[in-house]
């Protein structure tokens, strides 16, 4: 009997892993880090590495026994009507070889309505049925041929054949084995019943039962093919390219061979050799989707975005409800911006697929973008009623409460992503982000520690833990981050502006200098270096080019405030500094709202001052207590800029308070304080 093959690839999402926004390290040592909004995940799904299921059809003529027969001598008008149905059938066969099923349908229909009793036709019905996705008709059609005929073994097949497309493996599982009971040396059924096996996970059965179907039919490329899928799934490489090999040795023409060939070279990294097999593949097949979805994946992996969307579409040309290929086609239009197009195109891949759990959390990602965030809370929580422990849709949600300042509920979903997976390095670097802003930091120096063991090349990791050490004033530990972030990655200008923040603190001027100088080398719009090299610069009295620079710092900061970021100068710098007054009262009321918020995050009630104390009570003489309190008090030049100001009290009314151990600084002034 004929065994006609629906030649189907193996479908391989976009990028093997899930894919986050690398870590981006704070800048000037002691400034926020910047939160790290990971879980855009490629699209991931199994990939269905065998080829579908080989349905099973009789021959359009004369060869169906177990059919009604003629009766002895017809009448010529019976003669006529069974040509009639002969070539309507012969026809349906036709128009399904080649791919024409609606037509083939039309014929198979006519002999249908002749003969309902034709267990061939029934048979063929159900497999143009199955091409067109309609599982329960072919269910249906041969469920009738069975009533007829309960020992047609190819109806059994091709029964469980559509149970495994609508999901339920057992039974067509069960299928496979009463359709192998029926006819022992059925080769097609165990090569499909190996299939079966796959999708449970029993990989030795499956092996076995291609092994089966190759002892009795060892030109079976299906069997040959499924094996190779089964040597790849357990590791076994060279065996897999063995078997791709010998299908192909038998017949070259077999496109889902090239492709899983195709498929080895590209998990192996050799993606031109990949890109070429697969070419071959949709050459042979040009109706082949998985092929076209997976050379666009290759496509995709050069770097050259418009091919995959290309290929991508004729994915979808020839199979428009394939949910992947709408999937990995939003993920191109989103990484190139296009935000409107990839939302439609994620939200037509949850319409074919209501449980494609990625096109959940990717969307959610474009929809954030966009500024619609509550509808991507909508599709994060979709993603989570699927799959609760979905690190990437927990991260998110957790990065739009971080920014909505819910800093609870935001560090109670990073530590779910983190307690759910053990490689995803987002959720600790956003957490360590929280614990360094409430002044936990151990705590997010173990985080950072953590993200630099999943990945010791992470430079931003090390910038951030070295930002973490400069503020808690362990700067050696700080250089040394520094330093192997910039050797990890030399063109990183935040590593080696951070290293010049930490030279600086540490004396090393003109050392900072340099690497201030080359942090703009690599990012010419850096303004966090921009304002800290002329800070540095007015430390050891570089005039060259000030009056440009200054302008420069202050065209820098009116478009931060413009932005609502905080300006990249201090205000105490800023006091000092020739710029306009008003601005520098902006600068100081910005720094103010952004303490006012790393406050709020403590969540501590807020603070009851006590009652006010007059300064002259009725019938009373008190004095105003005035303390000044200063790391630079002592000999410094602070000490000595303010000496005047603080004599210029009258004693009378304010009592002057300053710290103890101020031996150098009470030699310059402290004969100014009250004892």
């Amino acid at each position: 009997m004929l065994s006609l093959q629906q030649q189907h690839g193996g479908a391989v999402a976009a990028g093997g892993d899930a894919r986050h926004h690398a870590p981006q390290p704070s800048v000037l040592g002691g400034g926020a880090d910047w939160l790290v909004f990971g879980g855009r995940a490629d699209l991931e799904e199994p990939a269905r590495n065998a080829p579908s299921p080989a349905l099973f059809l009789l021959p359009p003529a004369g060869l169906d026994d177990r059919a009604a027969q003629p009766e002895p001598n017809p009448k010529p008008a019976q003669l006529a009507g069974a040509v009639d149905e002969e070539r309507h059938l012969a026809l349906a066969h036709q128009n399904y070889r080649s791919g024409k099923y609606r037509e083939a349908l039309e014929h198979g229909n006519v002999v249908y309505e002749k003969n309902p009793r034709r267990t061939d036709n029934l048979l063929l019905l159900g497999a143009i049925y199955y091409q067109i996705r309609n599982y329960d008709m072919c269910i249906a059609k041969n469920e009738e041929a069975l009533a007829i005929d309960p020992h047609f073994a190819e109806c059994y097949g091709n029964m469980a054949n559509a149970w495994k497309e609508k999901g339920d493996i057992d039974l067509a599982i069960r299928y496979y084995l009463t359709a192998i009971q029926l006819r022992p040396n059925f080769c097609d059924a165990w090569s499909n019943l190996a299939s079966a096996y796959t999708r449970k996970g029993r990989l030795n059965e499956a092996a076995q039962c291609c092994r089966q179907a190759l002892a009795i039919n060892p030109r079976l490329v299906d069997a040959h093919s499924n094996l190779g899928n089964l040597m790849k799934a357990q590791g076994f490489i060279q065996e897999a390219y063995s078997c791709y090999i010998e299908a192909l040795r038998i017949d070259p023409h077999f496109a889902i061979a090239w492709s899983n060939l195709a498929g080895l070279f590209m998990e192996a990294g050799d993606l031109d050799k990949a890109l070429m097999y697969y070419k071959e593949a949709v050459k042979l097949k040009p109706s082949f989707a998985d092929a076209y979805l997976n050379q666009g994946n290759v496509y995709k992996a050069l770097g050259m975005p418009q091919d995959a969307i290309m290929c991508y579409q004729r994915a979808l040309q020839a199979r428009p409800d394939y949910a992947m290929a709408y999937g990995n086609l939003a993920t191109i239009y989103y990484e190139q911006g296009q935000l409107d197009m990839a939302i439609r195109c994620y939200n037509q891949a949850i319409v074919y697929d209501p449980q494609f759990i990625e096109a959940y959390n990717n969307m959610g990602n474009a929809l954030k973008d966009a500024g619609r965030v509550e509808e991507a809370i909508n599709c994060y929580r979709s993603c989570l009623a699927l799959q609760a422990n979905h690190p990437q849709a927990l991260t998110n949600l957790g990065n739009i409460y971080m920014e909505w300042n819910m800093i609870s509920a935001a560090t109670s979903f990073y530590k779910a992503a983190i307690s759910v997976t053990s490689g995803l390095s987002s959720p600790l670097n956003n957490l360590a982000v929280i614990y360094k802003q409430q002044g936990n930091y151990a705590d997010a120096i173990t985080c950072y520690t953590e993200v630099l063991r999943i990945d010791p090349t992470a430079a931003d990791a090390l910038v951030n833990r070295g930002n973490t050490f400069k503020e808690i004033g362990r700067v050696n530990e700080a250089i040394q981050d520094y330093v192997q972030a910039a050797t990890i990655r030399p063109n990183m200008p935040e590593a080696h502006a951070n290293l010049a923040s930490a030279y600086k603190d540490s004396g090393h001027v003109e050392t900072a200098i340099i690497s201030y100088k080359q942090a703009l080398r690599l990012r010419p719009d850096f303004p966090e270096a921009t304002c800290n090299l002329l800070h540095t610069l007015q430390c050891v009295c570089d005039w060259e080019n000030r009056d440009g620079m200054f302008r420069d710092v202050e065209e820098i900061i009116r478009r931060q405030i413009k932005m609502s970021v905080l300006p990249s100068v201090q205000p105490f710098h800023a006091i000092a500094y020739p710029i306009d007054p008003l601005l520098a009262l902006e600068i100081s009321r910005k720094y103010a709202a952004h303490c006012s918020l790393i406050a709020s995050r403590f969540g501590l009630p807020p603070f009851v001052h006590p009652p006010p104390v007059p300064v002259k009570a009725e019938g009373k003489h008190c004095r105003l207590k005035v303390g000044y309190v200063s790391s630079d008090f002592g000999n410094h030049p602070l000490s000595h800029l303010m000496g005047s100001v603080f004599g210029m009290h009258d004693r009378a009314n304010i009592e002057v308070l300053f710290p103890l151990n101020l031996s150098l600084f009470t030699l310059c002034c402290g004969s100014l304080s009250d004892p």
